[in-house]
């Protein structure tokens, strides 16, 4: 009776455990798609620096600052083992958006790390976080993942870069594509959201860099 009443008990944690994080996968999934509102385009109409964009994109972030910090004080980082592919993901991702609080974001860093070495998180999410932390700590970012754009060309050129020489070996290693074929990816994005107030000055298309095959 006692072995039986252990594992119900087992049984019976578990159930707990798995409803628990499905209600928190639900929860980042619902809160994600109001990280994307704050984190894209305003709305037509609506210019980007206006008091009232700035507004709602800050409250967003806040609420979720508040929330995402509760999560991983709570359990860590969670990993795909815990809310799934997506739901890691979703994390991530919005962590990703808080910029006005780099400590927050480190902590997560470190904590997505050990994830990673388990296979528990993408090591390609983890190189983005990462040249997010170092570029909002006054740091050189490692991967090349952060970018600013010469509008006389339309060319996206990658913010300041450790050792750029050897980038796509450390892109390698995470399973990212070489950084070229990233810059003219994020070039040719650019152009499209922007293709209006390219063709009025004569831009028909983006300025790409020449990639290896």
């Amino acid at each position: 009776m006692k072995n039986f009443g252990f594992v119900l008990l087992l049984l019976l944690s578990s159930t707990v455990f798995a409803q628990k994080n499905k209600l928190l996968k639900n929860t980042l999934a619902k809160m994600v798609i109001w990280n994307q509102k704050a984190a894209g385009l305003p709305p037509e109409g609506t210019a980007f620096e206006s008091p009232k964009w700035q507004n709602f994109k800050d409250s967003v972030f806040t609420s979720h600052y508040g929330r995402l910090k509760a999560v991983f004080a709570s359990m860590g980082f969670p990993g795909e083992d815990m809310v799934g592919k997506e739901g890691t993901k979703h994390f991530w991702l919005m962590v990703q958006h808080l910029d006005k609080w780099p400590a927050f974001q480190q902590q997560v860093l470190n904590s997505m790390e050990k994830e990673v070495a388990k296979q528990n998180a993408s090591a390609k999410d983890f190189a983005y976080l990462t040249d997010r932390v170092r570029l909002n700590t006054g740091q050189k970012q490692v991967y090349g993942t952060q970018v600013t754009y010469n509008t006389d060309s339309c060319k996206a050129i990658p913010r300041a870069l450790e050792n750029p020489e050897s980038v796509n070996q450390r892109r390698k290693a995470v399973g990212l594509e070489t950084l070229e074929k990233y810059l003219n990816g994020m070039s040719e994005m650019h152009f499209m959201m922007n293709k209006d107030r390219y063709e009025k000055v004569g831009i028909l298309k983006p300025k790409l860099y020449p990639v290896q095959n």
